[in-house]
């Protein structure tokens, strides 16, 4: 059902703006006003007439003279304050500070003096500001060299580009760009996460500039060794996320090892640390594959073309199992450990299983004994 408030954005092109947008439009917020730098005045002020809720996401963080620091925070800030005064508009606001509010430089401080007034229009006006000071944000269309050391080096690594990294061991404190739009939106409807006065976006990490450079070079390791990162840990998971963002459009296709021979294929496709490796095999008609049977190891099999006869012995034992799977209609077929297996094409056309297994095969380790099923 669409919602009808009408919503107010500044800085709506930016990173954190255009994802908010998306995902409002997402829920059904589709009376959106977006402010960016080239909206002309009047439309601006047409805007804070009508707004009901806005989201003050304009700023300047590298300006080419430090004097635009105030100009283009504080100033603007101030502006729209004036506007919706002249309206007498009380809409809700919600506004995007930073961490460096706390700190003396030029960016710091002008951050500052738009928080300051904004909490005074607030008190004086017994109107809802909520302030949120970001730490680093990252996440899908932020931008390199500009947004976070974050997307510079997801940008570098994804173009094969030497890092650039001054200090390894300076902290960082970050947060995901979805998170924070989950957080914005809690705020729009009325339930913002506050501590100390100020609203905050959870989960939040802290690391240093060389850990997560070293995350981001893992990330962009796996078209070589198809070894996912470790996705169980939230933020390689958000970071992994944010790097395949930054892949350009020539690299989104690569090529696999394929192992043919006579028989068929048979390629690893990715593997997962803690989570096993997924394969592709190809068997021709007549090919009878496998015969052989694992400890510990155990197996998924997935016919997704074709028809086959899946065969089963116990290792000390006589007694064969067949299973027929075929392609038309997916199964998984598991394969326990200890017990001898094998996948036979019985069809006319090659057969093409999707395999699991439940852990990546290592040749000095493999867990796998021949023996025939028959």
């Amino acid at each position: 059902m669409e919602k009808t408030i009408k919503i107010l954005i500044t800085g709506a092109a930016g990173f954190i703006g255009k994802n908010l947008v998306s995902s409002l439009k997402q829920r059904d917020y589709n009376q959106l006003m977006l402010v960016n730098k080239d909206t002309p005045e009047a439309t601006i002020n047409e805007y804070l007439k009508q707004a009901q809720f806005i989201f003050h996401l304009a700023g300047v963080n590298r300006p080419d003279n430090p004097e635009q620091f105030m100009e283009g925070n504080f100033t603007l800030t101030s502006r729209i304050l004036t506007g919706l005064k002249h309206f007498g508009n009380r809409a809700s606001i919600v506004f995007s500070s930073s961490t460096q509010a706390t700190l003396t430089n030029p960016y710091g401080r002008s951050k500052k003096a738009a928080e300051d007034v904004l909490i005074k229009y607030g008190k004086e006006n017994n109107i809802a500001v909520t302030v949120y000071r970001f730490p680093n944000v990252f996440g899908k269309w932020s931008r390199p060299f500009y947004n976070s050391a974050i997307a510079t080096f997801c940008h570098q690594v994804a173009n094969q580009q030497p890092l650039t990294i001054h200090d390894a061991n300076a902290p960082l404190h970050v947060v995901y760009i979805d998170d924070v739009i989950e957080e914005l939106i809690t705020a729009l409807e009325g339930q913002p996460n506050l501590e100390q006065g100020y609203g905050v976006v959870k989960p939040s990490y802290q690391t240093t500039v060389g850990e997560v450079a070293s995350m981001i070079e893992r990330c962009g390791e796996v078209k070589k060794t198809r070894e996912l990162p470790d996705l169980s840990n939230p933020l390689i998971k958000k970071l992994y996320a944010t790097y395949v963002s930054f892949l350009p459009s020539s690299e989104w296709v690569y090529p696999l090892t394929m192992h043919n021979d006579i028989r068929g294929s048979f390629t690893e496709i990715i593997r997962s640390l803690g989570g096993g490796q997924v394969s592709v095999n190809v068997s021709k008609p007549g090919i009878d594959k496998g015969h052989h049977w694992h400890h510990t190891k155990h197996e998924k099999f997935i016919v997704v073309s074709g028809q086959a006869i899946i065969r089963f012995r116990a290792v000390d034992g006589h007694d064969v199992q067949d299973i027929k799977v075929t392609g038309k209609v997916l199964h998984v077929v598991e394969i326990p450990p200890g017990l001898v297996h094998s996948i036979e094409n019985v069809g006319q056309d090659d057969l093409v299983t999707l395999m699991w297994a439940s852990e990546s095969f290592d040749p000095n380790h493999p867990d796998t004994f021949a023996e025939k099923v028959k």
